[in-house]
Formats: C-alpha cells, structure tokens, sequence
C-alpha cells in the first residue's frame, strides 16, 4: 500500500489523459477493492491508470490490464494510423510499470476487450472502463464486463458526458438501470457502484443532469477542431485543453 501522493507523483511523467482528481477515484476505488479481489482495465495506454490501480490495491489483489496496443483508438482524435507507433507504446507501458514497481501485479492481456472477456473468471470487484470511444465499442465494454462487476462492486468510465460514443452508451445503459447507481464524477470520470438498491428516477435525474457539461464539451470540441486553437494562439491568448 502507498499514499496517494505517493502514487500520483509516480505517474507524474506518464503519458496519458487522467487528472489528478480522477486518479483520486481511481485510488480510491482500488484501496477498497477486497481481499482476494478482481480489478479490470480497459484501455492502458502507457499505465497511467494502471499504476494507481495496481499502487492503491491490496497485495492480494489481481489487476488484469486489457490494452492491444494496436494503434488504434489510441487516444483523443487518434481511432487509426498509428500501427507504427503499437509496439512502442506497448514497450513505454511495459517500462512505466516496471518503474513504478508494479509490473508483477498486473497482468496485461494484450488483446481486444473482446478477445479478452473470456480470460475474466469469476466476479470483478472493480471495473475501469477507458476503451474504445465509439457508440457500439463502448456498450459492449459496459455491458460485457459490467455483469461481471460484483453486487457492491464499482465501476468507472472515463470520458462520460465528454465522448458522443461513451455519452449515447451510458444512456442506453445506465441513466435507467436497475442496478447501476450513479455515485459521482471527476471531469469525465463518471463513478457507479453495483447495487439492487437504486432509486430510478433520482438516478436519472442526477446523470441526465450532466448533459449541461456534456454540451459544452461537445460545443468546445467541435470549435477546437474547427481552429479555435489557432485563432486564440494568434491573438495571445491560451488554447483550451481537449476536454477529458
């Protein structure tokens, strides 16, 4: 066990698209994780994520990894043309972990979150969804690996109320679940516990309550891409970041 502190400086000069106050979710979550429990992430990269999951874990506990490394989807605005850069990021992965000292507690299934799910065994005591951003992808992860999460379980999803894909599946999925409860979010890092006891109107009224700061996202998305950036640039002033 480490403190947060600890961890987040590990990571600090780790590529990837997490904030400080979603790795504080993350750790979390992941310090609760059981005896003997089950941690599954979807989506590395270079191991950002994966190393607050594997630094704030019980020792006990198995982290299992899923990234291909295939260059695809390899981030925001990056779906394809990046096969020359897979075994590079898959070898940065490997070598972050293996700095920050956790390599032996993660086991990567370098495959396609499909490919992978047959390799879950049993229950998953927390799930970190941070795969494919596109609408049908998306689903399948949560709904594919969300069963697997146990009752009490939780389960987080980076990039909601901030991706179109991710958005349009958590609304098909989960603002009218039964069994997911929305708990809290961190920018796009949206929290959800597994529980039978989930009021459903409140449930949705919360995360439907989002779709304000889901629509600015998408308004600054679509005038980044458009050359906000480079027009703020000229005049001066600072280019907004890619919302995440």
């Amino acid at each position: 066990m480490t403190t947060f502190e600890d961890t987040w400086a590990a990571v600090s000069d780790v590529d990837g698209w997490m904030t400080e106050g979603q790795a504080r979710k993350l750790f979390d979550a992941a310090s609760g994780c059981p005896p003997g429990g089950v941690i599954v992430e979807i989506g590395s990269f270079h191991g950002r994520s994966t190393i607050v999951l594997a630094s704030a874990c019980p020792d006990n506990v198995t982290v299992v990894a899923i990234d291909p490394h295939a260059g695809n989807d390899r981030g925001p605005q990056e779906l394809d043309g990046y096969e020359a850069e897979a075994s590079e990021d898959h070898e940065t992965f490997l070598r972050n972990l293996a700095a920050a000292g956790v390599a032996d507690r993660v086991t990567h299934l370098r495959r396609s979150s499909d490919d992978a799910l047959t390799d879950i065994d049993g229950a998953v005591d927390v799930l970190y969804v941070d795969g494919a951003h596109r609408y049908r992808p998306a689903k399948r992860d949560i709904e594919q690996y969300g069963v697997k999460v146990r009752n009490g379980g939780t389960m987080l999803i980076h990039d909601s109320f901030s991706s179109i894909g991710v958005t349009a599946a958590i609304c098909r999925l989960l603002v009218w679940s039964s069994r997911w409860r929305y708990d809290s979010r961190s920018r796009s890092l949206a929290v959800y516990r597994a529980t039978d006891d989930v009021d459903r109107v409140e449930n949705a009224a919360r995360q439907l309550a989002q779709l304000t700061w889901f629509a600015k996202n998408i308004a600054l998305k679509v005038l980044l891409t458009a050359g906000l950036g480079r027009v703020l640039h000229r005049l001066g002033r600072d280019t907004p970041e890619w919302p995440y």
